[in-house]
């Protein structure tokens, strides 16, 4: 796949990812940045962010970046109440909040809340766990009608039938490390049921624990006609 020219995406490891959009904006998807091993040291500090996304309260999506890179930026994050209640209190000024199956139009971009099955927890700085709300995936549409689907941390699950047939991702950002998503065998499912025919692979090789390979999700869908998988390493863009 040829992505529209000025769209650019930047994979930071494990889940993140950095979208630059033909509008000149950047967007953050979970962005997990000095904390995580993945995360190439040129890319740990950032200066801008117009856009942060956040799927769910867990500390490799909602992490300790996510705060200083707001609040530095003047970023809007968007993301459930509960996330947004939670960074509000770090100092976190300027949200959309919202829940699964809404959408909201912020700064030219369209931003749609989907189902994840997942858990979902913050730890606060006393080391306990706060309720976060449901996890979620998000659809994000750019200036020009492109769509991502970024997952986020899931199971298959079937609707992601209705996810495909609703929004038509280009793109679907898939977590394939198993254990605490789902792994290549149910990623595998999952991009038939969606009907996408371009997938991004995430949520793997962070730790051991996360087994699940790209190589091995190609092997389970070699009968998938025109489906292409692009394998990114961290710190690598694709541009169009």
């Amino acid at each position: 796949m040829k992505l529209p020219q000025g769209l650019s995406i930047t994979y930071l490891g494990h889940a993140s990812f950095k979208i630059g959009t033909p509008g000149g904006k950047v967007v953050f998807i979970d962005p997990w940045l000095e904390g995580n091993p993945r995360c190439p040291d040129a890319h740990k500090k950032q200066d801008r962010a117009d856009l942060i996304l956040i799927t769910h309260g867990h500390f490799d999506h909602l992490s300790a970046d996510v705060a200083p890179l707001a609040r530095a930026t003047g970023a809007t994050v968007v993301a459930m109440p509960e996330v947004c209640a939670f960074l509000s209190r770090q100092g976190v000024e300027r949200f959309e909040q919202m829940n699964k199956g809404g959408t909201v139009h912020v700064q030219g971009l369209k931003v749609t809340m989907t189902n994840a099955f997942h858990s979902s927890g913050a730890q606060a700085e006393d080391g306990s766990v706060v309720y976060a709300g449901e996890p979620a995936g998000f659809i994000l549409e750019t200036e020009d009608g492109f769509r991502i689907y970024h997952a986020g941390d899931t199971c298959v699950f079937g609707d992601m039938k209705l996810i495909g047939e609703l929004y038509r991702p280009h793109v679907a950002m898939l977590p394939i490390g198993d254990r605490f998503t789902m792994g290549p065998f149910e990623a595998a499912y999952a991009i038939r049921l969606l009907g996408v025919k371009c997938v991004i692979p995430m949520h793997y090789a962070t730790f051991p624990l996360l087994t699940g390979t790209p190589e091995a999700l190609k092997e389970l869908t070699r009968d998938i006609e025109g489906l292409e998988i692009v394998v990114m390493e961290p710190g690598h863009t694709w541009a169009g």
